[in-house]
């Protein structure tokens, strides 16, 4: 069985690439960085490292890589792939478009079958989304094949994997450390073929209510942390949630939304309430040394109209839950300057122009959720 992932990035070497060799798939890396195709071409595997209080260690086996240049071998590594995955980022997405393309109508050209392309992005709708931009580039004579036979599968990525230090980097390329949570929600309703027999893949139907309880739960009270230790002057996740009025805010933020997600979706409020302890408890891992400035990045997508602060705070309005410690957490991240990072600069740039309500109001496009941030700005 052969697999294609596009990223060998953290999710993509941390997390995909585990799932596949734990299934004995062949998986080749569709990759932009010169030095991690030439390791995993010369190495054909890597060591993962699970950060816990017991550290262990997993081989991921039966690698190879193509760099994203590459379009030619590119596609036709998704001529002949049997399953195939993103874990490229929401603004690189379309980007791979093309070459998705290109791979679909080759494979198209010899046999019209099904491929299944899992969409491990933290993005609504990932999977129409990348759809479209697929078709965009696809002949129209192969559309209705690209709907009937090509499925985009979103997914859920649970996993948390931390920033690798540049020492572990130049020693070696491919060194990963990740936590032990394994774990892949699907949307089992977006496979065009058979369910590939992957381990640890979880299917799931309906999938929007569990895509909003990552986005809303998980990365809405993991930015929380991170933006409230930014503000402490705390490196890691860890030592905000150690802080007992760090911890509280994220609690209840996650706690807030688990109620709406139970009001909205009909889903069970324990079940919810025991994720978000499970959640506390997991980003508290201090072996995991997760930072908070990459928890953080990129401010200006976290506080968009339908990311995971203003997103959760509308879904409490429209269900009448007080969202007022999700807003506090948008109001940390708003706060959010340090100068490597664009988006907080750009952020901070709009302000000193345009003022924080005013730049609130745009960010939230609507009028109850920009109100709630501002109470607590």
């Amino acid at each position: 069985m052969k697999a294609v992932h596009f990223g060998a990035g953290n999710i993509g070497r941390g997390f995909l690439g585990q799932l596949y060799s734990d299934s004995g798939f062949e998986t080749t890396f569709i990759e932009a960085v010169p030095s991690v195709v030439d390791a995993l071409n010369s190495k054909g595997r890597y060591l993962i490292h699970i950060a816990e209080e017991t550290p262990n260690s997993v081989w991921v086996e039966r690698v190879s890589a193509v760099h994203a240049s590459h379009s030619s071998a590119v596609a036709i590594a998704i001529s002949n792939a049997d399953v195939a995955s993103t874990a490229v980022g929401v603004n690189v997405l379309p980007k791979i478009a093309e070459t998705l393309a290109a791979g679909v109508a080759l494979r198209f050209e010899s046999q019209v079958r099904p491929l299944d392309i899992i969409v491990c992005e933290n993005l609504l709708n990932a999977g129409p989304f990348l759809r479209e931009q697929v078709r965009s580039y696809l002949p129209p004579k192969w559309h209705d094949a690209l709907d009937q036979q090509i499925g985009f599968v979103e997914a859920s990525i649970g996993r948390m994997v931390p920033i690798v230090p540049p020492s572990k980097r130049e020693e070696d390329p491919l060194w990963i450390a990740v936590e032990a949570y394994c774990e892949l929600p699907v949307d089992v309703d977006a496979f065009r073929g058979p369910i590939p027999p992957i381990k640890h893949l979880k299917p799931i139907t309906p999938f929007g209510a569990y895509v909003e309880r990552k986005l809303y739960i998980h990365n809405q009270g993991h930015a929380t942390a991170a933006y409230l230790g930014y503000l402490s002057g705390y490196e890691y996740v860890w030592q905000a949630v150690e802080d007992p009025s760090i911890r509280e805010v994220v609690g209840l933020a996650m706690s807030s939304a688990a109620l709406a997600l139970s009001r909205k979706h009909g889903l069970n409020l324990v079940d919810l309430n025991e994720h978000v302890q499970d959640l506390l408890h997991r980003f508290g891992n201090r072996a995991l040394g997760d930072q908070v400035l990459r928890v953080a990045a990129d401010p200006l997508r976290k506080l968009s109209a339908n990311d995971r602060f203003m997103g959760a705070i509308r879904m409490c309005l429209e269900n009448e839950v007080d969202p007022a410690y999700l807003a506090k957490g948008a109001a940390a991240a708003l706060r959010f300057d340090p100068l490597s990072d664009p988006s907080a600069v750009s952020l901070q740039q709009m302000i000193t122009v345009s003022g924080v309500e005013a730049v609130v109001r745009q960010l939230a496009d609507r009028v109850d959720v920009a109100d709630s941030v501002l109470r607590e700005v």
